[in-house]
């Protein structure tokens, strides 16, 4: 993408007033979209992002720019600005990179991007046909197939030289259910780091297609949820966005490092019940978060953030290391080459914990079975949390006994440390920009906390 010789000199030049540390993101990301509806191909779109990003650092000032102009002239003028823009007088210093290879925790066996349109809209249509022929009152499906190819380098004046493949595809679906009771949606849209071969044997795209439509079934004719603390319930995968809202932005350096997380200063202390051991894991294989490199070079490794309760890790990049005086997680992430990179989560999940997912829901006796979890935010200042339930039931007696909707699982301040602690029970699972991000969790159950609804 750029020579190393460039890149010497860019770096070299971005250094000459007075900068402890330089550094070049550059990226060329083609991606495609087929987009079906109304029983036909209605979108296709392709797109390439393409550009690089400059930054200099003193102690923790900084100063970035990014520019889609790649020649050695566009790239020098852009380094002299920011250079300029940093102003500690002039400096002469000379860079030496060498290159450096990275794992390969994500194989890929077919490219997404080097794959005929014919053969992805084939996957695309068994999606389709089998979420509008799940059940007559299926009355509109929408399903998209997604790839992108992501090549990056990144070059620093530490003399890293380093470039990396990041192959991503996705299927997704969102189903609408209609009878007298009215109108529901399902969405089904799984996603790794892989090619094509995705759907030779481990996604299927009929079973994405039902799944989408099921879930848009079973809530018609569902009633309100009522509102008011629960015992609640959450079943695993997505479930696991929960701690991804509630806990992990606040274990990024992003917040910790100016005081603004409510886990700042708690390394070492009991911060979550000791059933509770979370780890954010870049190097899951062909996980969607997965990374073998983070955006600014660092190679990436598993991250212990809790461990039987106890706060053990932040999630760090090098400006949040700066103002920590800790090294580096490998967590640095960037939307594209015109963002900065700051510490963000990977593939984050509560590991498995002792108990039995049926003596977990025969434990509520009157509480909130969260079958399937949907969006959340997080407040990292406050805590205050909110997450939607796209499917939930009724437990009453320990059985599951009534579809409801409109279900929402609310917290604020403390609660967020509080939720962790009311993590009492853990089953078997059989920011800055949009990074791929992947959460998982076994069933759980919460002891206690709210639950918006209608009473």
């Amino acid at each position: 993408m750029l020579s190393m010789a460039i890149c010497e000199e860019v770096l070299a030049k971005a250094l000459s007033t007075g900068a402890d540390y330089g550094e070049i993101f550059a990226e060329r990301s083609p991606s495609s979209s087929l987009y079906m509806v109304n029983s036909r191909l209605e979108e296709i779109n392709d797109s390439v992002v393409c550009g690089a990003g400059i930054r200099v650092m003193l102690g923790t000032r900084t100063v970035f720019g990014s520019t889609t102009d790649l020649t050695k002239e566009g790239l020098l003028r852009l380094a002299e600005q920011v250079s300029e823009a940093l102003g500690q007088g002039k400096t002469g210093v000379s860079i030496h990179l060498e290159r450096q290879t990275v794992g390969s925790c994500c194989p890929v066996a077919r490219i997404s991007s080097e794959v005929p349109k014919s053969e992805k809209l084939t996957v695309l249509k068994r999606c389709y046909f089998a979420a509008k022929e799940k059940d007559a009152r299926i009355t509109q499906v929408k399903a998209q197939l997604i790839d992108i190819d992501r090549n990056i380098l990144i070059a620093t004046s530490e003399g890293k030289y380093v470039q990396d493949r990041q192959v991503r595809t996705r299927l997704a679906c969102t189903s609408i259910a209609e009878d007298q009771n009215g109108t529901e949606s399902g969405f089904c849209g799984p996603g790794r780091r892989m090619g094509m071969e995705m759907f030779d044997r481990l996604i299927s795209p009929e079973d994405t297609g039902r799944e989408a439509s099921r879930v848009a079934l079973a809530r018609l004719g569902a009633s309100f949820c009522p509102a008011g603390k629960m015992t609640v319930a959450v079943e695993n995968g997505f479930g696991g966005v929960i701690f991804h809202e509630a806990c992990g932005h606040s274990l990024e350096a992003t917040a910790v490092a100016t005081g603004t997380s409510q886990m700042a200063g708690k390394l070492g202390k009991q911060i979550a019940n000791e059933k509770v051991t979370a780890i954010d894991d870049p190097t899951e294989k062909n996980a969607w978060g997965s990374i073998d490199v983070d955006d600014e070079g660092t190679p990436t490794h598993p991250i212990v953030l809790i461990e039987k309760g106890i706060l053990k890790s932040y999630m760090i990049d090098k400006l949040g290391g700066r103002r920590m005086g800790m090294p580096s997680t490998g967590s640095a992430r960037r939307q594209d080459f015109t963002y900065e990179p700051t510490s963000r989560m990977t593939n984050t999940y509560i590991a498995n914990g002792p108990d039995k997912n049926e003596d977990i829901i025969a434990s509520l006796e009157n509480g909130l079975y969260a079958a399937k979890m949907g969006g959340g935010s997080v407040n990292p200042i406050t805590g205050a949390f909110n997450f939607g339930v796209d499917e939930g039931y009724l437990v009453k007696n320990g059985k599951i006994v009534q579809c409801v909707k409109g279900a929402s699982l609310i917290g604020t301040g403390s609660e967020v440390e509080s939720l962790l602690i009311l993590l009492d029970q853990l089953g078997v699972c059989s920011s800055s920009g949009s990074v791929p991000n992947e959460v998982g969790q076994p069933l759980i159950r919460i002891s206690s906390i709210t639950v918006g609804g209608r009473n």
